[in-house]
């Protein structure tokens, strides 16, 4: 049965090729293990899609995506279109891979301020950061568990959507 997205849904992919390696590895590193979704993109609607990419957060098409196993993460329906707007507000946020040592020495319990400071800005953000974002910029907290602002790997949110689709 194929899903129709709606604004403000996160969807889940997987990569391919030598960045989607890279990130699985860097996914290992953060606890995640080898989780078949790498990467996290929020659906602004009319087939549209933002997602943190290494050139920085871009508007791209859906279909981008054609043929891959989507993995949704479903909004409540009341924060959909903040959410979708607040991604679109972060188009050209870099991308940066140190996002991913910040996660890993949060993980491995380094609890410094500057570590915690580095995690929430709002100066660069890999694709999971972003997704989280905008969610929580447009009302939607997806996680209940008080986790720090920045906290979240494709990791996080594939456990998230599996629990959406087992209730």
């Amino acid at each position: 049965m194929t899903y129709n997205p709606n604004p403000g849904d996160i969807g889940l992919v997987k990569m391919a090729g030598s960045g989607g390696y890279a990130i699985r590895a860097l996914q290992w590193l953060n606890g995640d293990g080898f989780e078949d979704f790498e990467h996290a993109f929020d659906y602004v609607g009319n087939s549209k899609i933002v997602e943190a990419m290494p050139g920085g957060a871009r508007l791209a098409d859906l279909s981008r995506y054609d043929g891959l196993k989507i993995l949704w993460l479903r909004c409540p329906a009341k924060y959909g279109a903040a959410v979708a707007q607040e991604a679109i507000n972060m188009i050209g946020v870099p991308y940066s891979w140190a996002d991913y040592g910040a996660l890993a020495l949060h993980r491995f319990g380094v609890p410094t301020r500057r570590l915690k400071h580095y995690m929430a800005s709002r100066k660069s953000a890999i694709c999971s950061q972003l997704v989280d974002r905008a969610a929580m910029r447009g009302g939607w907290h997806i996680f209940a568990d008080n986790r720090d602002e920045g906290d979240v790997t494709p990791g996080d949110l594939t456990r998230e959507a599996l629990k959406q689709h087992a209730q």
